[in-house]
């Protein structure tokens, strides 16, 4: 199976260049709180942009996905014409650390 796509491939910006601010605010969305959850369950590029159980259609959740990478938190890349995604963490945690643990942390 070729890695070609008919899509550019997608926009990353690294977590080193990211505030605080950005950060926060892309994870305060419960829906890109839902992705960031169900990223942090699963192996790196195990989910394509299908998979996740989320409420919104396919443009909304190409802009959450969107900002998800501008703020640090995921990388996407194509896989022949499907597009697969993993959590930055070690990254991410790298520069806010413990901010991902206290998100994701369920609530009692």
């Amino acid at each position: 199976m070729s890695n070609r796509s008919h899509r550019s491939a997608p926009l990353h910006t690294h977590p080193d260049d990211v505030h605080v601010q950005t950060a926060l605010a892309a994870l305060a969305d419960p829906v890109r709180l839902q992705l960031v959850r169900e990223l942090a369950t699963a192996a790196d590029w195990e989910h394509t942009c299908g998979t996740f159980d989320v409420p919104v259609g396919k443009a909304a959740l190409s802009h959450h996905f969107s900002v998800l990478r501008a703020a640090g938190l995921i990388e996407q890349r194509d896989l022949g014409p499907r597009r697969v995604n993993r959590l930055r963490r070690p990254e991410f945690d790298q520069r806010f650390p413990g901010l991902l643990d206290l998100v994701l942390r369920e609530r009692p």
